[in-house]
């Protein structure tokens, strides 16, 4: 099957090429851009045969012309094995939205994984590009060449005076939602975090858990990402992120340092405590695994632990989520089966760094 390699590798290509400017902190980079596409209805008031229509119009269009921004592969939801649209939500391909609606939607993506395009989403289009580390400029410039790219083959619905329309009104102007993937656990332990939330609010971004929207903040990694999209330009907005993503990753590099200073055995203890618990346990929840890989990354990152890649809370949070379990297994799992699992592949890939 020519797809198989999307569900096959946990670790996309993209983010093999090393941890990327502040990859201590910041993880990855994402940029979305909201369109639809003129004279079609939003997908939320779309018939079925209207959503039939718009997904081979705008599949085939841009596929016909994919070779200007690499080959692109499109696959359609509903094709799909559950487990695989679960392996493409937790390598954040495709929305947990996009798999909500997937009678007639799809995803076209690229050989690294960094071009997501997802059809009939929440709007008809979400182009959505990934990056490593803190790349906000580059990720923004690699997903405008994207849209205008799409936009020379296809007619955009826009308004001269509020910009891209789309189905939500937040999304309305830039379209254009971009965030940074930051591991947060000194600002975390030290309740820090509670405190600085608000400010970050009240600065017209937004804090979410690991999955965007409604999800859980796993293993100590947040999306710090822009909220307004109407009154400012997409680069003022990627500007203002940059900035508040910066202080942030500064407060953790000196929440870090003071845990080093004031409570080193403390710190100690729980990293090496956690690196046991993975190395030895038999049975561990996703919730577990997420917690104890976020303490062992932060001792990696302060050089408690020695001779263990930095990527292994990258590698390890995807392949330890209940599709990749599933699809490795290949077959459906019992929760208690996931769970033991879920041990065995932590505990063999310590053993691989060893």
């Amino acid at each position: 099957m020519a797809s198989e390699h999307f569900f096959s590798a946990a670790i996309s290509p993209w983010m093999q090429e090393g941890p990327g400017p502040e990859g201590d902190i910041a993880l990855s980079t994402r940029v979305r851009l909201a369109r639809n596409i003129e004279q079609y209805p939003f997908p939320v008031f779309a018939s079925e045969e209207a959503s039939a229509t718009l997904l081979r119009y705008t599949s085939s269009t841009l596929l016909n012309q994919s070779e200007e921004v690499g080959s692109l592969e499109a696959l359609n939801m509903n094709e799909l094995r559950p487990n695989e649209r679960q392996v493409l939500v937790e390598k954040h391909l495709v929305s947990p939205y996009l798999i909500k609606n997937m009678e007639h939607s799809a995803v076209l993506l690229n050989n690294d994984e960094s071009i997501s395009i997802m059809v009939n989403e929440e709007d008809h289009l979400r182009l959505q590009c990934l990056s490593n580390g803190m790349q906000l400029e580059e990720c923004y410039n690699e997903a405008d060449r994207l849209d205008d790219w799409a936009e020379a083959n296809l007619t955009y619905a826009f308004d001269e005076r509020l910009g891209y329309l789309t189905s939500c009104p937040t999304n309305v102007g830039t379209g254009m939602r971009a965030s940074v993937m930051v591991h947060l656990p000194a600002l975390v332990w030290t309740n820090q975090l509670s405190r600085i939330l608000p400010a970050i609010h009240q600065l017209g971004l937004v804090v979410r858990g690991i999955y965007g929207e409604g999800s859980e903040a796993l293993g100590n990694l947040f999306q710090i990402s822009n909220q307004m999209t109407l009154g400012k330009s997409e680069k003022d907005i990627i500007e203002d992120l940059r900035g508040v993503v910066m202080q942030v990753i500064q407060r953790e590099r000196h929440a870090r340092e003071s845990l080093l200073s004031s409570s080193k055995v403390k710190l100690e203890d729980r990293v090496f405590r956690s690196y046991g618990i993975l190395a030895y346990s038999r049975t561990m929840t996703t919730k577990e695994a997420a917690n104890r890989l976020s303490d062992v990354r932060l001792g990696i990152d302060l050089d408690l632990i020695k001779g263990i890649s930095g990527n292994i809370l990258n590698e390890l949070m995807l392949l330890t989520q209940p599709g990749f379990l599933e699809q490795y297994a290949g077959e459906s799992l019992t929760q208690e089966e996931a769970d033991i699992r879920r041990a065995n592949v932590i505990r063999e890939r310590i053993k691989l760094e060893l």
